[in-house]
């Protein structure tokens, strides 16, 4: 790694294909130019709400593992943004869907959400910050890229649409994906060992893998294998 290319960029670059897949998927695509059917994005939004607790738990071990008191600040605000205003904020959304509480309550978690989100969890318990942070930073820093690369497009006709491009587009999510990269930078430090660079990379690669799945998921719908 040169003292001109972090961490993050470099695992940003190794990804960049899965990333640039995303941003061509027509689920986004969609979302892009408002022609998404409205079924499928109802999928999102209800894999994403069960998503969100799940992504609320990365933050709370982040907690409880930050080496230092500006880190746990910063993790137990985000921790408190997301399970008491972005939770809500998710079911505000979704009412605009026609999706009530209950249903997203009683939504079910298909096999992509879960295999996703076993595996952020599972990192962040049983693996360091670096791993931690290599783990969130594909969904955390991803929809940041889509959502800056579909606002230098046309505002959608449906509100719907052009509101979630404006929220992840935005400065606040920007500046706190910002954060995230430099911290990962901070955390794994100046020299970065081969073995250490290559558990890193395939954390962030896995993430992004599932992140391209999750959209293929929400486009095509997904069930569980019936037991009968």
């Amino acid at each position: 790694m040169t003292e001109s290319t972090s961490l993050a960029q470099r695992l940003h670059a190794t990804a960049l294909p899965l990333w640039e897949a995303q941003l061509e998927h027509p689920f986004v695509r969609g979302i892009g130019d408002g022609t998404l059917e409205e079924e499928r994005f109802r999928r999102w939004v209800l894999q994403d709400y069960l998503y969100l607790k799940e992504f609320a738990r990365i933050f709370a071990w982040a907690v409880a593992k930050a080496d230092r008191l500006e880190s746990m600040g910063w993790y137990a605000t985000v921790l408190d943004m997301t399970l008491n205003t972005e939770m809500e904020l998710h079911r505000s959304y979704a009412r605009r869907f026609g999706i009530t509480e209950e249903e997203l309550e009683a939504e079910r978690m298909w096999p992509t959400t879960r295999a996703y989100t076993d595996f952020l969890v599972r990192t962040a318990a049983d693996g360091d910050m670096a791993d931690l942070l290599a783990a969130l930073l594909p969904c955390a820093w991803g929809y940041i890229v889509i959502g800056k690369a579909l606002a230098e497009g046309p505002r959608p006709d449906d509100d719907r649409y052009a509101d979630w491009i404006e929220q992840y587009a935005s400065e606040e999510f920007e500046g706190a994906g910002s954060w995230l990269r430099d911290e990962l930078d901070r955390v794994a430090g100046a020299e970065v060992s081969e073995a250490r660079y290559r558990r890193l990379e395939e954390i962030f690669l896995t993430s992004s893998r599932y992140e391209l799945l999750f959209w293929g998921m929400c486009w095509e719908g997904e069930a569980w294998p019936d037991p009968s």
